[in-house]
Order: structure tokens, then sequence, then C-alpha cells
């Protein structure tokens, strides 16, 4: 009997423990969740068609660090999990054409931000 009592406690606390350590990374991830967002859009030609295997590239101005991206069948991009307290610079390349950098600033406080591109300038080398 006494055995059994242990093992119902020994039970319980493992159980108890199983459960708060799973709220605590639920409140965790709905913590990070309020603090990341995307960016999304389309890159478009000179002629506003979407441009298929254009290269986006995001930069985070604080740290430099470069994601890349190659715009789908229908000119699509999106980046996930950016903290929303960095600023970014978004830019699209497509042969020797340029969107210029397009900001995307902390201030902006949209979870999914739409920068659509247009690679239609000379690319400054």
């Amino acid at each position: 009997m006494i055995n059994l009592i242990r093992s119902l406690s020994v039970f319980a606390l493992a159980t108890g423990f199983a459960v708060g350590t799973f709220a605590q990374e639920d409140k965790k991830s709905k913590k990070e969740e309020a603090t990341l967002r995307s960016v999304q859009g389309t890159v478009f030609d000179h002629d506003d068609k979407p441009v298929v295997g254009a290269v986006v590239q995001l930069k985070d101005v604080r740290t430099l660090q470069v994601r890349s991206y190659i715009s789908k069948e229908n000119g699509e991009y999106h980046f996930s999990s950016l903290k929303i307290d960095n600023d970014y610079e978004v830019e699209a390349k497509n042969k020797n054409l340029t969107s210029g950098p397009k900001k995307i600033s902390i201030f902006d406080n949209r979870k999914i931000v739409i920068q659509n591109l247009k690679a239609d300038k000379p690319e400054k080398k």
C-alpha cells in the first residue's frame, strides 16, 4: 500500500511538472509570437508582370544578417520570424535589374508587412 502511494505521488509530481512545463512553453511561444512579424509580397518587372526566380534579399539593419528567397512562379516571396523591434531592408534582383532597397521600420507595427517590389532599375556595380 505504501509503495502504491509513493508510486502515485511520483506520478502526480511528474505529471504536474510536465503540465507546468507545457504551460510555460505555451506562454513562451505566445510571447515570442507577439514580438515577431513577417514580410511578404510580389516581385514585378517593368511591365508589371510577376517575376519568377528573382532573388529577394532581406537585411537586418542591426545585425547586417542577410536572408535570401527566390520568388515563386507567381512572383511571390515570404520571410517569417522577423523581430518586430528591428529595422529591415528588402530588395529584389532579377538579371541586371533591381528594385532598390525598401525599408521596413520598427515604427511599422503590422504583423504581416506587404512589400511589393518592382525590379526595373539598372543594378549599380
